[in-house]
């Protein structure tokens, strides 16, 4: 079995949502220190007046001293929900992406957590994407307390996955012979150079899917979640 153990990020970039589909089991790593300026409660989306501009779940008493299930959320989704309207009414897809956008930030959502692993597990919904979601809160909290390789290696053992797929930046923090003496085979996934057609006559990369979304059908976007390389 194939597996990927990740923070849960909100609305992520077109690479997150290729790591999702690439593997049987996705795991939201909730149970770890939040981080901030990442993606767990941000993303990034086209603007009217600079190449992109940066959307934002309201959080309250955010520290990188509690884990990222124990942040809570303010209440701004009417304000953000109508950003997005202001940017993508125009957008070819917006009347079917709006309304799964719309169902995560008006959801019943207790913490920061569940509201970003909502709007990755909506997206997969909408794609047909048919990988089987848990969150290490919930299902591997046995394991907290032990080194980083080693928590994500009892977890692939907990899960029967013979194959943990990471993103490509984890190639400095995780050696595949660590992971190998413990029958773990890793591999790296790497988003490929990816364009389609925005507002604009420049294209702007790497922002949230719900970019992707809005410029895409979803054979559109099946196509391009197999746009990567594995090392």
């Amino acid at each position: 079995m194939r597996i990927a153990i990740q923070q849960p990020f909100f609305f992520p970039y077109l690479g997150y949502l290729q790591l999702v589909n690439a593997v049987d089991k996705f795991v939201f790593y909730d149970d770890v220190n939040y981080m901030k300026g990442g993606y767990i409660a941000r993303n990034k989306i086209i603007s009217k007046t600079d190449p992109f501009q940066y959307i934002r779940i309201l959080l309250n008493g955010a520290s990188q001293n509690k884990l990222i299930n124990e942040i809570t959320l303010l209440d701004g989704s009417i304000k953000l929900l109508e950003t997005i309207r202001h940017i993508y009414s125009k957008a070819p897809y917006f009347n079917d992406v709006y309304p799964l956008i719309e169902k995560c930030l008006t959801s019943s959502a207790a913490s920061i957590a569940e509201m970003s692993a909502m709007s990755v597990v909506l997206v997969a919904e909408y794609l047909g994407i048919e990988t089987e979601f848990e969150f290490s809160s919930k299902m591997h909290a046995n394991s907290k307390g032990i080194g980083r390789s080693e928590r994500l290696i009892s977890i692939c053992k907990q899960e029967n996955a013979s194959c943990y797929f990471n993103f490509s930046g984890g190639i400095k923090l995780y050696s595949k012979d660590f992971f190998k003496l413990f029958g773990v085979e890793l591999k790296f996934l790497e988003l490929k150079k990816v364009s389609y057609a925005q507002f604009n006559g420049h294209f702007i990369e790497n922002l949230s899917i719900i970019d992707v979304l809005m410029f895409n059908s979803v054979e559109a976007t099946k196509k391009l979640l197999n746009s990567y390389e594995l090392k």
